[in-house]
């Protein structure tokens, strides 16, 4: 036994009580599996001129998660961010709500943010 396996432990080659290879699991592009349908995406926002950007993936279909604890101490900005998300959500049949203190999740057609908390 080297001093490696003394510090960190013998290597262990087989599988191990418990252990769920999830690679099995994953979308793999290059292996032939589908692509989605729909994607989940975290943004981020800090100007105002960001937000067509964030509002065209909701439009291709895609659900957004949109982080904007940047302009959270900016009043009016926020104001002005959040109408126009309700008003690209209204276009397109989509939801927008609040989670959290500085998120919000944003959904396309067909998609709607369910407001209460699931207690598990």
């Amino acid at each position: 036994m080297g001093i490696t396996s003394k510090i960190f432990g013998e290597k262990r080659t087989g599988p191990t009580e418990g252990y769920i290879d999830l690679e099995k699991y994953t979308d793999a592009q290059a292996g032939g599996a589908p692509a989605a349908r729909m994607y989940v995406a975290i943004g981020e926002i800090q100007k105002y001129e960001e937000l067509k950007k964030l509002t065209d993936y909701v439009y291709g279909g895609n659900v957004l998660i949109l982080d904007f604890t940047a302009i959270a101490d900016q009043e009016v900005l926020l104001k002005r961010v959040t109408n126009e998300l309700k008003r690209a959500t209204d276009d397109i049949g989509g939801d927008v709500a609040g989670i959290g203190n500085n998120l919000m999740i944003i959904s396309p057609n067909g998609v709607k943010v369910e407001r209460r908390k699931i207690k598990g």
